[in-house]
């Protein structure tokens, strides 16, 4: 299940509003974790052990501002103690569970927390009210080093792919793309990546530039990778304005 973006003027009637979390998508099947990509994740036995065998679509999170730490836990396959010990799993649906999301929640706040496992937790969900009400949740979430907000619709049946029954509600618009090169930097960027050249799902094919360390820089993104960036609105073109690197996906 993937999300849309959330724009003003969109209606909020039979919507649940919780936090987005900056981390790596988790899917249980009851008996192991997997990315969203398919890939097993190589947890700690003690980390799922106790977990319900119902399966649960969730993000495995560091906390606010730590999505660095969370993506090298959840990409490492020889699984470091001391770094799952700071992860947790947030759980926000039950895939196999029939009904709608209403009814699903009901289940999942029943199912979890569990006492004895606390770094298994249900996501918090209130019900949405009005556009401005949103965005002081949205404005008082980003201050605290939040990302953003998620809208679930009530009445959706579970489903794979992405619709307005799942809507991202953040300050800016991101999406994903594709490295095709590292061209060559200028100035104090000499002798490193300058920018990525990049391709959008669409063919839209641009220069990605700014949001990076000099870290990254002597280290890009491998070509073939996907990489998600920020940006304020598209030009005539299509092209992305005043974008800007956040992270690569290492769960696609």
């Amino acid at each position: 299940m993937l999300a849309e973006v959330w724009r003003p003027g969109m209606p909020l009637d039979g919507y649940w509003v919780s936090e987005k979390y900056d981390g790596v998508r988790g899917f249980w099947d009851g008996q192991a974790l997997w990315t969203r990509g398919g890939e097993r994740i190589a947890a700690p036995a003690w980390f799922t052990a106790g977990w319900p065998q119902q399966p649960m679509d969730g993000e495995l999170w560091a906390g606010r501002g730590r999505f660095e730490h969370a993506s090298g836990t959840v990409r490492s396959q020889a699984p470091d103690d001391a770094a799952w010990r700071a992860m947790r799993f947030m759980a926000f649906d039950l895939p196999a569970e029939s009904g709608d999301f209403d009814h699903r929640l009901q289940v999942l706040q029943r199912l979890l927390p569990i006492k004895a496992i606390p770094w298994l937790e249900p996501v918090r969900q209130e019900r949405a009210t009005t556009a401005e009400a949103l965005r002081r949740q949205l404005d008082a979430t980003v201050r605290a080093g939040g990302e953003g907000l998620m809208l679930h619709r009530g009445s959706s049946l579970y489903g794979a792919g992405r619709s307005a029954d799942l809507l991202k509600v953040k300050p800016y618009d991101d999406a994903e793309a594709v490295v095709l090169a590292h061209l060559p930097g200028q100035g104090r960027h000499a002798g490193r990546m300058g920018a990525l050249q990049v391709r959008t799902p669409e063919g839209v094919v641009f220069k990605l530039g700014g949001g990076f360390t000099d870290a990254q820089r002597d280290d890009p993104p491998p070509v073939g990778s996907t990489v998600t960036y920020r940006y304020n609105g598209l030009t005539a073109q299509g092209v992305p304005r005043f974008a800007r690197f956040m992270r690569v996906r290492t769960d696609r």
